[in-house]
């Protein structure tokens, strides 16, 4: 936060914990024309066998940030800070649980229009399908061979898109996360993620990212 408003934020917090106000430090109100996306740093490879799903304990070891004027480019940087190579074409896998059906139409075809193929498990190729939208069926690790995780294991996916709802369903996919936290396959497991990767992915397609030192950005 101090490094994307460009004031002390801890100093501040003490000097009020102290007893002065933030009327009194005559502080001005920030207004940075850049975007900041923090990004944490989870080392999941360095424990074999933990499941790679986000629990109320903090995992992280770090923090990364990405700063630029537009919101895609930012979180593309993040995610460029954090070890992660996002992909500007290939194979994307998608898995969505119920509720998050109504939401799956726009993203799929944002990855069409830039040339990405679509796989995706029964229940969410019937949703595309019933929009018009292409898309090849894939199996469940429990439904048998061939399946995602094969796909995954043999390079045929560039980036996974996999919503889940309860227990079973956590326990159901957690080969795939596994196989792609072992393959470096970009993982997103909400999604506002993968709306925020495909803004990533279309900055990347646009061009080169930018690198200036923080003092560059107006604050």
């Amino acid at each position: 936060m101090a490094k994307a408003i460009g004031l002390p934020v801890a100093a501040i917090a003490s000097r009020v914990m102290a007893g002065e106000t933030l009327k009194s430090m005559n502080l001005g109100k920030p207004a940075p024309k850049h975007i900041s996306v923090k990004e944490a740093v989870l080392p999941f490879a360095r424990f074999p066998g933990v499941d790679t799903i986000l629990g109320p304990e903090m995992r992280s070891t770090g923090e990364v940030m990405g700063l630029d004027e537009n919101f895609g480019r930012a979180f593309a940087k993040s995610q460029i800070g954090a070890g992660v190579k996002l992909p500007t074409g290939g194979t994307v896998f998608i898995s969505v649980k119920e509720g998050d059906k109504d939401l799956i139409e726009a993203p799929a075809r944002e990855l069409l229009a830039m040339g990405f193929d679509l796989i995706a498990t029964r229940g969410t190729a019937r949703t595309l399908e019933a929009k018009g939208l292409p898309v090849t069926v894939i199996n469940k690790v429990l439904e048998g061979r061939p399946h995602v995780v094969d796909a995954l294991k043999n390079g045929e996916i560039q980036l996974v898109f996999n919503t889940t709802d309860g227990a079973q369903a956590l326990a159901d996919s957690s080969s795939i996360r596994r196989a792609a936290l072992t393959l470096k396959v970009p993982y997103y497991t909400t999604m506002a993620g993968a709306a925020a990767a495909i803004q990533a992915i279309q900055a990347l397609r646009e061009g080169s990212l930018e690198v200036a030192p923080l003092q560059s950005y107006s604050l």
